[in-house]
């Protein structure tokens, strides 16, 4: 498979949800534009370029380059939510939840990182309606996580003073991976979630489940 067919399935595969086919270029486009020169540096022109499309034809599907960042924004928060129900929900201890919450969120600001520091970095230039909704998923998914560090403190299995400030920390620790992490560094993705899993279970005084 040459390298332009495999960006193109990987493409697809982050960005399922997208619809249709021409929206979904464009997401991608936009992605690679906004890491590459930064959210206020890319021009609509730029990421229709990208997507081998006119700017005109970018305007179909995405009225202003605001409410691609925010597609690209719901669509990471929503997946961040998603790995944190997972766990939260999920059988077994607080440290296996707690482990299998960090495992998952850390590998995927890796795999995912250069989406994951766009919608990390890029926050602020959200309008306000459609960031108050980005704040929205990012409290419920601390909320889920300061949970189950509380279940592990209230059980004695976890060692914590400060419930919400561990909480911080935690979340803080992931979603660092997508600032440093490279394709082609020394640890893979799954690596980097079963380090920091460790790392965190360390952090709250558990051990190992």
């Amino acid at each position: 498979m040459g390298a332009e067919a495999e960006r193109t399935d990987q493409v697809a595969e982050e960005w399922a949800g997208v619809a249709p086919d021409a929206a979904q270029r464009l997401v991608g486009a936009a992605v690679e534009a906004f890491a590459e020169r930064g959210y206020h540096a890319t021009t609509t022109r730029d990421i229709a370029g990208r997507a081998g499309m006119s700017p005109a034809a970018l305007y179909i599907h995405y009225k202003t380059k605001e409410e691609l960042l925010y597609r690209i924004s719901v669509t990471g928060h929503e997946r961040a939510l998603k790995i944190m129900s997972a766990a939260a929900e999920a059988e077994g201890t607080a440290a296996d939840r707690l482990c299998r919450a960090v495992r998952a969120f850390a590998s995927w600001h890796a795999e995912r990182h250069t989406t994951a520091r766009i919608i990390q970095y890029e926050l602020k230039a959200l309008g306000e309606e459609h960031y108050a909704e980005i704040a929205d998923l990012r409290r419920r998914t601390d909320r889920l996580l300061r949970e189950i560090i509380q279940d592990g403190t209230d059980a004695g299995e976890f060692s914590v003073r400060d419930v919400p400030g561990t909480t911080l920390a935690v979340l803080s620790l992931c979603v660092d991976v997508a600032r440093w992490f490279t394709a082609d560094g020394k640890r893979t993705p799954d690596q980097v979630g079963e380090l920091y899993a460790d790392l965190v279970l360390g952090m709250v005084g558990a051990r190992r489940p």
